[in-house]
């Protein structure tokens, strides 16, 4: 399963979810940011790679659609729900993504 991670700037949730879910048996992750500003700004090749995509929040699911309509045909967009308020690897965002994803990846 090629999993993707889809956050704002990719510098505290989405790198989180990557991280955590990197080690699972069959599991391969990305993530990306859609911000201009971005530690990696999400690109087309990224999307069409990813078999299962996360958004952390609606409006991250509202600008992929807008940006990559066309490449998320037959792709799976999960809207996670959790919002801008955890710091990179911070055990209760670990604890939310283990919860709102690991049924997904099993």
């Amino acid at each position: 399963m090629r999993a993707l991670f889809i956050c704002s700037r990719n510098r505290l949730r989405s790198p989180t979810a990557e991280q955590l879910f990197a080690g699972w048996p069959g599991v391969e992750t990305d993530s990306a940011g859609l911000a201009t500003d971005a530690e990696v700004t999400l690109s087309s090749e990224q999307v069409e790679w990813a078999e299962l995509i996360f958004v952390m929040e609606r409006v991250h699911q509202r600008r992929l659609q807008q940006r990559f309509g066309a490449l998320l045909k037959g792709r799976r967009v999960v809207c996670l729900g959790i919002p801008d308020d955890y710091q990179y690897m911070q055990p209760e965002l670990v604890e939310l993504l283990q919860r709102k994803v690991g049924g997904y990846l099993r």
